[in-house]
């Protein structure tokens, strides 16, 4: 922890009684959180950084979309508009944010949509489209919307129980809130965490009765992509390449490629990072690019897509997929 983060903690104590508060207030009903008659599954977690929420919607995605219509609501980080909007393929990034674009692009019978105020959202995507479900990215802490089955996520290198909050540590809101969650899943492990360990986290993390406990890892692909064609990982050892994220923690990407033998040049920016025109002409000087598939929505039309690829990830379980699985679609069917 920097020193400067040492400094803020009476901010840190000041901003976590100011949630507690707030979220009381929820829950004793003084403040409205409107309920649903369909299924609504929010996606969330309790801290800032990647947890791994885009590979959780599109996990959902695939498991649901071939049962149901099902219809995705986003803020839209990133974007320079404003309010209700629906997402189609040929939107650019700057307009919808590059996760929604994400979505869209890889599920096209998908509902996507985007909107910072989400009861609006919701309401609009009801009317104008009817889906049979609709899931909400990054919405744990926006209370006026109370979803049926909350799927909260943490990081195996950063339990919420070992996080404080902001600006001190990365929490969103005090640990407390993780009791809103029916589900709870550990992200990013290693693919082959032991049984002890898994035991030793679920006795840190207590999850109550009602409360699934589930573990799962990032799968890279062993091929990149541009929508167009696949190069081998294997053809690119010994290649010029230049790897540019716009990430929370690209460090699991970066040992990835080192371990697959790929040397490159990491061009590494913040989360969500709009590129600027300075910066694009930098990244077009390479022979070769590979980033995320989220960072691809917002370069795409800007670089060539004859130098630019992006390797595909997906979200797996350690074991017990058929609980969640069994899990989620119980709780659409009972709703």
């Amino acid at each position: 922890m920097s020193i400067l983060r040492k400094f803020l903690f009476p901010f840190a104590l000041m901003y976590g009684l100011i949630m507690l508060i707030r979220n009381l207030l929820y829950d004793l009903s003084v403040f409205k959180s409107e309920s649903y008659s369909f299924p609504v599954i929010c996606v969330g977690n309790l801290s800032v950084g990647g947890t791994g929420k885009t590979p959780m919607i599109e996990y959902l995605l695939e498991l649901l979309l071939p049962e149901y219509k099902v219809a995705t609501l986003s803020r839209g980080y990133g974007r320079k508009t404003e309010g209700y909007r629906l997402v189609f393929k040929t939107e650019s990034a700057l307009n919808v944010g590059d996760e929604p674009l994400q979505f869209k692009n890889k599920f096209e019978d998908a509902i996507v949509a985007v909107d910072e105020y989400r009861l609006r959202g919701i309401a609009k995507l009801k009317k104008e489209h009817n889906p049979d479900l609709i899931l909400l990215d990054d919405a744990f802490q926006h209370r006026k919307v109370k979803a049926g089955l909350n799927i909260l996520l943490t990081k195996y290198n950063d339990l919420y129980e070992d996080d404080f909050m902001l600006p001190t540590g990365n929490l969103r809101e005090p640990v407390v809130g993780a009791e809103r969650a029916k589900v709870i899943v550990v992200t990013k492990c290693p693919m082959n965490l032991s049984v002890e360990k898994r035991e030793s986290i679920r006795s840190k993390l207590e999850p109550r009765n009602f409360q699934h406990l589930y573990f799962s890892y990032i799968s890279y692909s062993e091929h990149v992509s541009n929508g167009i064609k696949r190069i081998g990982l294997h053809e690119l050892v010994n290649k010029e390449v230049s790897l540019v994220t716009g990430i929370a923690n690209p460090d699991s990407l970066c040992e990835y490629l080192s371990a697959s033998g790929i040397s490159y040049e990491h061009l590494n920016f913040p989360d969500h990072h709009n590129f600027s025109s300075e910066e694009i002409n930098k990244i077009t000087k390479s022979n070769l690019i590979i980033t995320t598939e989220k960072d691809f929505m917002r370069l795409k039309g800007e670089v060539d897509l004859e130098r630019l690829f992006y390797l595909p990830i997906k979200m797996k379980f350690i074991q017990n997929t058929d609980g969640f699985n069994k899990n989620v679609k119980s709780f659409i069917l009972n709703t």
